[in-house]
Parts: structure tokens; sequence; C-alpha cells
């Protein structure tokens, strides 16, 4: 993976307001998609088993107590895009050294943004996004749908209702670097 750095970012996971068959993301082509980018992560080592460790940042909900995140590049199914990789750690109260200790005994979920072709979603930067749980399964919102694909888009809440209260253009809460590929 090329241009690798350790950042902070934010976003919400809890999607409202549209019944299972309504909503604009857990597709079965959506779940696909996240099955393929887990399997780039895992490769990469940025989840798993073998997943390279960073120093944890204080966190806050909706993502966790603790948190790493890794801003890089990847190639999913012959598409190359910006890629945001966020551990998120828990519970309330715990420490880094708690995390660093056990990592994978405190590690809730993670959350991610890939950046796919322009035409996915214009209007959400063309990203995709997705919370696993820690073995790589997707996350589901309280109607059972999986959280994976336009979370949130046309919502009060999730990934992309919070999102769009990012400064720029890119949907990013934390950095101005250019991470969000044109």
């Amino acid at each position: 993976m090329k241009h690798l750095a350790m950042t902070a970012a934010a976003a919400a996971m809890a999607t409202t307001g549209a019944m299972a068959q309504d909503a604009p993301f857990g597709s079965e082509a959506d779940a696909a998609y996240a099955a393929l980018l887990w399997e780039v992560m895992e490769a990469e080592r940025l989840v798993g088993d073998n997943a390279i460790m960073s120093f944890p940042y204080e966190g806050t909900d909706p993502h966790g107590m603790m948190l790493e995140t890794f801003y890089t590049h990847a190639t999913v199914d012959g598409h190359e895009g910006a890629l945001i990789v966020k551990r998120n750690y828990g519970p309330e109260g715990v420490s880094v050294d708690e995390v660093l200790g056990d990592p994978s005994g405190h590690l809730g979920a993670v959350t991610v943004m890939f950046q796919r072709a322009a035409g996915y979603d214009d209007e959400t930067g063309n990203w995709f996004w997705v919370k696993y749980l820690p073995d790589g399964s997707l996350d589901k919102n309280p109607k059972g749908v999986s959280l994976a694909g336009l979370v949130g888009k046309g919502m009060d809440a999730g990934c992309i209702a919070c999102h769009q209260g990012a400064g720029g253009e890119d949907m990013i809460f934390t950095t101005d670097a250019a991470v969000a590929m044109k």
C-alpha cells in the first residue's frame, strides 16, 4: 500500500428512517463488494489476525473510545481508490495500554470509506461506506440491513448523513490532505 498515514476521522454508523427494502445500502451487491474490500485490507494487514498496529488515540461515539485510523490507497476489483480504515476499540474507559496489550480483545468494529470509481455515486464523492464486525462480517442496523454501500444517504443518521457536515468537499473530517482521489 502506498501513502499510508495515520490520523483521526469521524463518522456515524447508525441508520434510521428507512425500511430494509428502502435502504440505499445493504444489498447483496454491497455485501459482495464489502467482502472483496475486506480481503484486500486483510492482505495489506490493515485488518485481521496479522494486522499492523499503530498507536491508538482517544476517540468518541459512534466509533469507539480508542481508535486507530489508516489513510492509504487500495485496488479493489480492478479499481484503485482512496481507503480510510478506522479500528474502533472499547469499552468506555479502555486505555491505550489495554488496547496495545490485547487489541483483538478490545476491537469492537472496523469502519471504512473506500472511494469507488466516478459514477458510483458522484453526489457523495463516490465513497463506499462499510462497518465490519471484528471477524470481517458486516454489522447491521436495527432493521437487519447490512451497513455497506451508501450508508445513511438521504437519511437523518448514518455515515453519509454525518459526513456531509465535514468541511470541504471530500466528506473527511480530520484532514485537509489530498486523501480522496480525483
